[in-house]
């Protein structure tokens, strides 16, 4: 009786110890490698991008390792790859095909993550809350898409967005309303942005208004603003002030300031000089 009960014991101890197996040996798994960089399949590698290489049951063969400045990488067995410009999947059917041809492993598998996307990439400057350079982390990366990666554009940030590359081997230079790209339909000009291409955003618009006025100096000019609009910004003449005494001083494309007397409705223009005479009487 004594012996049955002993390898009864013996029996629930190492059961509970083979369940308990698996929960013990979980916490080796904290010190696997950082996941990689969530990168679409359309994303082509570019020069300085960060890759790691794993062949299924050929650790040897694994490698972490830098794009060169031509899109290049030194692997086992296989020497020097031009791995820029192919997707994920392609550089992956790449690395099978050498591995394969060379005699090297029947039927590899092979796996090939981003850590690092220092490839293609486009500068954002100005008038941004994080000036800098940002990746293209796909094919279809559009204007929005950058700017929301430096942060928005700043309050002193101008409306209109000019972005310039190259594209098909010619200089490339486009003008964007950006808040128009969120309207109904404008999201047809929210462009895809290329390798290289600089985006910037411009200073604000302003105008200047002085003499009669409650808070005289400069002031953004908004999109289709009057005169009246101007003026309320301004916080309205003062006692002193006198409508029939409001100028505008304006320079043309020849350099030359004109001198106007606009009504209420009057639309201004950047850089318009707004001059309100006290009255006589």
């Amino acid at each position: 009786m004594t012996t049955l009960r002993g390898g009864l014991l013996a029996a629930v101890i190492a059961g509970l110890a083979s369940a308990t197996a698996p929960a013990l040996a979980q916490p080796a798994a904290a010190t696997n490698p950082p996941p990689a960089v969530a990168t679409p399949g359309e994303y082509r590698l570019g020069t300085g991008d960060v890759v790691r290489i794993t062949v299924f049951q050929n650790p040897e063969l694994g490698l972490e390792t830098r794009l060169s400045e031509g899109g290049q990488i030194t692997y086992p067995l296989l020497g020097t790859l031009r791995l820029g410009g192919l997707t994920v999947a392609e550089a992956e059917r790449e690395l099978v095909e050498r591995l394969t041809r060379g005699n090297f492993l029947r039927n590899p598998q092979v796996t090939l993550v981003v850590l690092q996307v220092r490839g293609s990439q486009a500068n954002v400057l100005g008038q941004v809350n994080r000036p800098g350079r940002y990746p293209l982390e796909t094919s279809e990366t559009k204007l929005s898409d950058v700017i929301a990666q430096a942060g928005g554009i700043s309050p002193g940030g101008a409306d209109v967005v000019v972005v310039t590359g190259t594209r098909d081997g010619k200089p490339f230079r486009e003008e964007i309303d950006f808040p128009a790209l969120f309207a109904p339909g404008g999201g047809a000009r929210d462009i895809v942005l290329r390798n290289g291409d600089a985006v910037w955003v411009d200073r604000q618009p302003l105008l200047y208004i002085y003499g009669e006025v409650q808070r005289p100096g400069p002031m953004r000019l908004e999109r289709g603003m009057t005169l009246l609009q101007a003026l309320a910004t301004g916080g309205g003449l003062t006692l002193r002030g006198t409508e029939r005494g409001i100028r505008v001083h304006r320079k043309g494309s020849d350099g030359a300031v004109e001198v106007l007397q606009p009504g209420m409705s009057d639309l201004l223009r950047e850089g318009d000089v707004v001059f309100v005479r006290e009255s006589l009487f």
